[in-house]
């Protein structure tokens, strides 16, 4: 199918073979298109393009009438951006039910699907998939440092660009054109002004528990201002919401506000206004945020359902990660070292203690190959993470 193979290739595979409809939802030049023109349509409908989004808005009808007029028994019909025209969702429902034609649509946010009272979500009708940036898994042609993902991200067309200067324009003109401009024009932000200063925060905040007082003030809007802003991102496919667990039966004040993660750190790096230079003790975080980033990409490719959260008490115990799967928590604390010791792995011990549906635990960093840090803890270098779900 694409270029680079990725995971969500054998899962789209499995939904064509079983005859159903796809809707492939993904930020902007994560590979969507790619994947999705490998095939031979009998129909491609970009709605990208003006002329083509305003011939369909104008008539929707359109649509039944060109399928119903094909010569193929069962064609394929291809919709790029399908949010740009939701009146299409009951015509190609029409045509689903009526077994006229198989789908698949792309699109690069969920906001207006998910909004509209009168939008059509085909409930039952589509297999949803996702595509996001490269997992380190789908890189095995480019064998990136981890300091190159965190600065440039893992972006498809950024990481094949092997000039760190081109990477930089890439970069730019895309946080330019995508977020500044696509994104507040998808959300109809009334406040230019105020809601581009929240995203430059929200990019120097991401992998920090939210503090919607602070930045209703820093932004000057009021808290439920930033709620929505948060949530224009996350509905825009831009940022990714990780919950606090909460539930504890001998730890009454946990922490309870959520961490947001923007979706690539390049486009983080770029959004929140940052050079190429940073300190050694920064990279500790942006290694947190790349760690918990690949988890949630991961876990969209998994069969078995899985949660990505964060533990911490107001006493100073913390754990960056716990992965909730199956009924079983696995924490995973996350370190830029190459040295582990136990003291690494101290706030997992409690957590396993904690909770009596976690036996194991990791502490992700740079060794070169897995330690044994106790009985319950592996010191996992960051190349094997996916194994971590795997087991």
């Amino acid at each position: 199918m694409s270029l680079i193979k990725r995971r969500v290739e054998e899962r789209f595979k499995k939904a064509i073979d079983r005859k159903k409809s796809i809707l492939l939802l993904g930020p902007e030049n994560t590979g969507k298109t790619t994947l999705v023109k490998s095939l031979k349509a009998n129909l491609y409908i970009n709605l990208a393009r003006p002329d083509t989004r305003q011939a369909y808005e104008k008539d929707p009808g359109r649509l039944t009438r060109e399928v119903e007029a094909m010569d193929a028994e069962f064609p394929w019909v291809i919709i790029d951006e399908i949010q740009k025209v939701t009146p299409l969702l009951d015509a190609i429902q029409d045509l689903i039910d009526s077994k006229l034609a198989q789908f698949i649509l792309t699109g690069s946010s969920a906001r207006k699907l998910r909004r509209e009272e009168e939008t059509n979500l085909l409930p039952g009708r589509l297999v949803v998939l996702r595509m996001d940036p490269l997992l380190i898994s789908e890189m095995t042609t480019m064998r990136p440092t981890i300091e190159d993902l965190l600065l440039y991200g893992s972006l498809p067309q950024i990481i094949l660009e092997k000039s760190k200067e081109n990477r930089e324009e890439d970069l730019f003109s895309y946080v330019t054109t995508y977020l500044e401009e696509e994104i507040r024009s998808e959300a109809l932000v009334r406040n230019i002004g105020a809601f581009s200063n929240f995203l430059k925060l929200a990019a120097l905040e991401s992998g920090l528990i939210s503090n919607f007082h602070k930045l209703s003030q820093d932004v000057g809007v009021s808290n439920p201002t930033i709620n929505e802003y948060y949530q224009i991102l996350v509905d825009c496919l831009v940022a990714e919401r990780v919950e606090a667990l909460s539930k504890s039966h001998t730890r009454k004040k946990l922490i309870k506000s959520p961490k947001f993660l923007i979706y690539d750190l390049g486009v983080r790096r770029i959004a929140a206004g940052e050079g190429r230079d940073f300190p050694e003790k920064y990279m500790g975080d942006l290694f947190e945020q790349w760690v918990g980033l690949e988890l949630l990409r991961q876990m969209r490719t998994e069969p078995v359902k899985c949660s990505l959260l964060f533990w911490r008490d107001q006493s100073g115990a913390e754990v960056d990660f716990v992965i909730e799967k199956e009924n079983q928590y696995i924490p995973v604390e996350v370190k830029w070292t190459k040295n582990p010791t136990a003291q690494d792995a101290r706030h997992v011990h409690t957590f396993i203690e904690e909770y009596s549906n976690c036996s194991k635990g990791y502490v992700v960093c740079r060794v070169n190959r897995a330690q044994k840090l106790s009985s319950s803890v592996i010191a996992l270098p960051w190349k094997e993470l996916p194994s971590i779900l795997e087991k």
